[in-house]
């Protein structure tokens, strides 16, 4: 009886411990082959820091809206666009060309975990997301002189890590919905405007009243709006609003990609 009762906590130790590292291998290897993905890595990453380079540093170096600096304003803007193309790229793209190929057949085979794959792919997009922000901030600080404090940094890092998940549902929606060859597309018809309307490339109170509007239901002008307070700067709402506008935004495409996965199973 103490024999067994004191190896039932070991077993239960070493079954946890081993999930833990499958988890963890699986989210490295899949870092590792997105980022050696040149065509992937190189866009992702690439994309949002041109953008901003051009807009928000060449462009408007020195301006300022009112007392508050265009540099560090758009800096939020496309932190928030990088975290989400990271997002919609690595597991919406990702996640279609898997499914066309069968290689998504053949993990479910395997004996990993069920849920090993969606974090590992949840992880490597919040890596990327961390890259560019770094990148962004680097840029910010090195050619414009922006001022950004440490916790300033940790803030906006944290945010890029919950930030990641409502646009990996909304990218495992598109890929369970939509055909893998139209997938692409699709992502860029969805992203871009998501990008513009939610004030990520233009500051939200210049955009016409009607879009001020629709901003209310994009994640884009949620997550950015959280973003612009961790720097201190004056935010349309409250901060609960935008928590609970990521979170309903979330559950919505949650509930949409589970949809779209049982009628997979059911065609299948």
């Amino acid at each position: 009886m103490s024999t067994a009762s004191l190896s039932l906590p070991a077993t239960r130790s070493n079954s946890f411990a081993r999930t833990l590292r499958i988890f963890l291998t699986e989210a490295r290897y899949e870092f590792v082959r997105l980022l050696r993905t040149r065509g992937f890595s190189l866009s992702i990453i690439g994309f949002p820091v041109i953008f901003y380079l051009f807009f928000g540093l060449i462009m408007n170096r020195g301006e300022h809206i009112g007392s508050v600096s265009v540099a560090k304003y758009m800096l939020a803007g496309y932190a928030v666009f990088g975290m989400a193309g990271a997002a919609l790229f690595g597991i919406g793209g990702g996640l279609a060309s898997e499914l066309s190929t069968g290689w998504l057949e053949l993990k479910r085979a395997s004996p990993m975990p069920p849920f090993a794959y969606l974090v590992a792919k949840c992880c490597s997009a919040a890596a990327f997301g961390l890259v560019i922000v770094s990148l962004l901030t680097l840029l910010g600080i090195t050619i414009a002189h922006i001022s950004i404090t440490l916790p300033e940094y940790v803030r906006m890092m944290a945010l890029t890590l919950v930030g990641t998940i409502p646009f990996a549902c909304l990218g495992m929606a598109i890929a369970l919905l939509v055909p893998f060859n139209a997938t692409p597309g699709v992502i860029n018809m969805i992203y871009l405007p998501m990008s513009f309307c939610g004030g990520l490339w233009i500051p939200i109170m210049m955009l016409p009243h009607v879009l001020q509007k629709f901003a209310l239901l994009l994640p884009t002008y949620h997550l950015s709006q959280l973003v612009l307070a961790s720097f201190g700067y004056a935010s349309a709402g409250s901060a609960m609003s935008h928590w609970f506008g990521l979170l309903g935004f979330t559950l919505v495409m949650l509930g949409v990609a589970a949809i779209a996965y049982r009628r997979l199973e059911q065609n299948s």
